[in-house]
């Protein structure tokens, strides 16, 4: 297989979107240089029925290196999404993640290689993405390979990860099975005998269990690229629970609804991470959001460009006439009532508004579709509000968060 040895593409590799790269972007430039043909790979545990935009940011990197001609490997964790890596959000520090059923992960798998296609060109007939999954040698494991495998690590080793710090300061549980989680991870590069790994980088801490053992039991220098985050300025991940989440099986309307709801302090940085635009491009535009420029113009552009990269030309036009002919033109009262409520997620806020009788009628109502938040139907009884937030119920109840 011919290795390209494209500039533009190498310099997409090195320094778009990413946050670090170990050992270091020189080390990694100069591989890509070299013609050497690298096995690549990203994984994705399918704990959930869809992939989301955040997925997509590696996928692209992976795309840029099956574009150079190295090996590519999409990696589905089913045996690893059945414990689920540990969290730090609040509500998993109470006890581990519940370990899913082998039933519940082949489900949610299903679409996972379908929706990845429309950013990888999986099936290329000069060079095709090889899919695993990781159960193929996980599930093999006996108990003494499990010690084995446990010996390469410290009990030290697995507290330094900053979850884990926080369990101990909030006297939370931490959980045996959750420290195999990182070792698994790991023992995947092992197992495919790769030369990097993709991911985001909140993955940092597994992907650099997988290059310590790569070192120790393969003798090779495991390179980790780390991609950046979504996040606001308080530095909230994009998530379910604050109600932004976009994932990839969203309608056009959908998803252009959900990226104008992000804050204005993501446009440059979704631009970046979400998008397929020049970073050249996304300067020009930093610059005139610094010189004074309207957020919103600047927020219609990436929605269209978030639509566009991945649901298509028509898709993003579709989502652009639906937000502009149902919210920017829509007539909205002038005397909307202001709340200030005591917390800061939906159903308090239908509550204290007195929009909804009872916290049992709030949820019926979102269960119902009857509940917006700027214009946006909400589909989660824990989404959280934020100043400015114009919350709606039917056509004839409105609050504005103060």
């Amino acid at each position: 297989m011919e290795i390209k040895k494209d500039l533009e593409i190498i310099e997409r590799i090195l320094n778009k979107g990413v946050e670090q790269i170990l050992p270091s972007k020189d080390a990694l430039k100069e591989k890509l240089l070299s013609g050497e043909r690298l096995t690549i790979y990203q994984g994705f545990d399918p704990t959930a029925p869809s992939l989301h935009i955040g997925h997509t940011v590696g996928m692209r990197k992976l795309e840029d290196f099956r574009k150079l001609g190295h090996k590519v490997i999409f990696l589905i964790g089913d045996f690893t999404a059945r414990i689920g890596d540990p969290s730090d959000k609040k509500e998993a520090r109470d006890s581990a993640r519940k370990v899913l059923t082998k039933e519940q992960v082949e489900s949610n798998l299903k679409r996972y290689i379908d929706q990845a296609s429309h950013i990888i060109d999986i099936k290329n007939e000069e060079n095709p993405v090889e899919i695993k999954y990781n159960s193929e040698w996980l599930s093999k494991m006996n108990f003494a390979d499990l010690i084995e495998l446990a010996s390469h690590f410290t009990v030290q080793q697995m507290l330094e990860r900053d979850m884990f710090q926080k369990r101990i300061e909030e006297e939370k549980p931490i959980f045996v099975h959750e420290f195999m989680y990182p070792m698994m991870q790991g023992y995947d590069s092992v197992a495919m005998d790769v030369d990097g790994e993709v991911g985001g980088n909140d993955q940092t801490f597994n992907m650099l269990a997988g290059r310590d053992l790569m070192a120790e039991l393969k003798n090779k220098n495991k390179f980790v690229l780390t991609t950046k985050l979504l996040v606001d300025s308080s530095g909230a991940k994009m998530g379910k629970t604050t109600g932004n989440a976009v994932s990839l099986d969203q309608t056009p309307q959908d998803m252009f609804g959900k990226v104008m709801s992000w804050g204005d302090d993501m446009i440059v940085k979704g631009l970046e991470i979400c998008t397929r635009m020049d970073i050249s491009e996304i300067k020009k535009i930093e610059k005139e959001l610094e010189k004074g420029g309207n957020p919103r113009d600047y927020k219609l552009i990436l929605a269209y460009e978030v639509v566009k990269t991945f649901l298509g030309d028509e898709a993003a036009e579709k989502g652009k006439e639906y937000f502009i002919n149902t919210f920017s033109k829509k007539e909205i009262p002038t005397d909307i009532p202001e709340l200030l409520p005591s917390k800061n997620d939906i159903i308090t806020v239908l509550v204290e508004s007195k929009i909804c009788k009872s916290t049992s009628e709030a949820r019926q109502n979102i269960a119902q579709g009857g509940v917006k938040i700027n214009d946006i139907k909400v589909e989660d009884i824990k989404t959280e509000i934020k100043k400015g937030d114009i919350v709606q119920k039917g056509s004839r109840f409105f609050v504005k968060i103060v």
